[in-house]
């Protein structure tokens, strides 16, 4: 329970609507800027504004998924108003507040008085491993909705062993896919072995893709190049799923014909209801952990 803590949300989209729910049944008192165009989706939260927010009394702010960009600003999906955070702000709350955010940004950075008190959420294994479920989900309805054939007896690649990776391969198996995986690895090789699905080395890579009907890439890092995609058949479908500018060239793609899709906020759109609560219930463990 977060009994007798002030949390300040500031921005957000549709996933920050279950969380405010989430923190206020945690019983921590709620404050919230820029969500003035969703009043009646809350209830038990203070809706506020930078200028009228007693600073003193805030144990946690917790930022967009996307932090604040080089000036400061926050994302607002429901307001048209404009947030900005400056230094000179942030330095009026106290000492022992702590700052959420979904990633680490260049302004997050460089801000001296919160350094060892901001915490990357998407950065955190507990974090990731959580929201690969949805993720997961949400590349699904994408490969239905995108092809014009079943994803049983399909070949499905998927690009990465990682946090999302290993989700990734028993859903597709469960509806038949025939699955391969490319990792770096010994170990994650083996353990694509262990799971029924075709371990892929990068040498391999070319040469398997030739006959894929679904291109799944984790990677955060270039690695659909041209090569790649040129083996690919044209009517295959790629889903990129790591965090943009994602690790498909899109250029060569487009030019090629191939359907290449950037999706890294899947969670957010598919399931904001469960990502809300998965942002909840770290946040509790982390404040917890902070006493």
């Amino acid at each position: 329970m977060l009994t007798g803590k002030s949390v300040l949300i500031v921005g957000g989209d549709a996933r920050y609507i279950e969380l405010i729910k989430q923190l206020s049944l945690f019983d921590a008192s709620v404050y919230a800027i820029g969500f003035d165009e969703a009043e009646d989706q809350l209830e038990n939260v203070i809706l506020t504004t930078e200028d009228r927010l007693v600073k003193d009394q805030i144990d946690a702010i917790i930022l967009p998924i996307t932090g604040l960009d080089q000036d400061g600003y926050a994302d607002t999906h429901f307001s048209d108003s404009s947030i900005q955070l400056t230094e000179e702000q942030l330095n009026e709350f106290p000492d022992h507040c702590l700052m959420f955010t979904g990633i680490m940004t260049p302004y997050l950075r460089q801000l001296s008085s919160f350094q060892n008190r901001i915490v990357a959420l998407m950065d955190r294994d507990d974090v990731a491993i959580y929201n690969s479920i949805p993720t997961v989900e949400g590349a699904i309805m994408l490969a239905i909705q995108h092809t014009d054939f079943t994803i049983h007896n399909s070949n499905v690649t998927i690009l990465g062993f990682g946090r999302v990776g290993k989700t990734l391969v028993r859903p597709f198996q469960g509806l038949g896919a025939n699955v391969s995986v490319y990792a770096r690895k010994n170990d994650d090789l083996a353990r694509v072995f262990e799971s029924h699905a075709k371990p892929l080395e990068e040498t391999d890579l070319v040469d398997s893709v030739k006959d894929c009907n679904i291109l799944i890439n984790t990677v955060p890092d270039l690695i659909v190049t041209p090569k790649i995609i040129s083996a690919l058949p044209v009517d295959c479908l790629i889903i990129d799923l790591a965090s943009k500018p994602g690790g498909v060239d899109f250029r060569y793609a487009k030019k090629r014909g191939v359907n290449a899709m950037l999706a890294p906020s899947l969670p957010g759109m598919v399931a904001p209801k469960t990502a809300g609560k998965i942002l909840a219930h770290v946040i509790q463990t982390v404040m917890h952990d902070h006493e």
